[in-house]
């Protein structure tokens, strides 16, 4: 199976360019091939799916734990997530609306289990990090402020959005979402660093608490 896909891939790639193959294809391609025990495309897939639950500092250690993915395949993946980390499009992207944050956000709606994510940002509204916190199960998901906030002070952030995608595809928030919300707007305000908007996003739609003016109504809980 290598061998009929890999150049059928770097083809089609060179033909219709990096935007046209897949997540798992440009694994393909990082990886070049397979291995005894398991094909390139087995792979790329099995690597695909421990990047979507890994945040970038547990990479490695992650896709080493994929049995049949050794170091050499291990740091060419990180090695380019890496490299796009350094390139990447949301670094200083400037934030002013909800729907600004969707973009860098939105590779997780099509997961099947809830990814919690935190966005940190300067004082100009800019972002400086995107940190996966939390991934739960199909309904839910477990979120502690300690976690919240903890990057958030290392970067000195000036404020934070927090997201999260809903599997079901229905982005109203539940009972659950609303008392998370209220949560972690008591931690913002002991802490110091503000809570801009708490939205929840699928593929085609999203559910800000800002423009519901929720964060407004409950920023003197305490």
């Amino acid at each position: 199976m290598d061998n009929k896909n890999k150049p059928d891939i770097r083809e089609r790639t060179i033909e219709n360019g990096l935007l046209y193959p897949t997540n798992v294809e440009l694994i393909m391609l990082i990886l070049g091939s397979g291995n005894k025990q398991m094909s390139v495309d087995v792979m790329a897939q099995k690597i695909n799916d421990v990047l979507t639950d890994s945040n970038i500092d547990d990479v490695v250690k992650n896709l080493l734990s994929v049995k049949g993915v050794g170091q050499g395949k291990a740091l060419a993946v990180a090695a380019a997530l890496e490299l796009g980390r350094r390139h990447c499009s949301h670094l200083k992207a400037l934030i002013q609306t909800p729907e600004d944050i969707l973009p860098y956000v939105q590779n997780y709606a099509m997961c099947a289990k809830e990814h919690f994510v935190m966005i940190t940002l300067n004082g100009g509204h800019e972002i400086i990090k995107i940190h996966l916190i939390s991934v739960g199960t199909v309904s839910k998901t477990i979120i502690h402020p300690r976690e919240v906030f903890r990057e958030a002070i290392k970067e000195n952030a000036s404020s934070i959005v927090i997201c999260h995608n809903h599997p079901s595809g229905n982005c109203v928030p539940s009972d659950e979402d609303i008392e998370t919300t209220k949560f972690l707007i008591k931690a913002s305000n002991l802490i110091g660093i503000p809570i801009l908007d708490h939205i929840i996003f699928d593929c085609d739609s999203y559910y800000s608490f800002l423009e519901h003016d929720f964060l407004f109504k409950n920023k003197n809980l305490l």
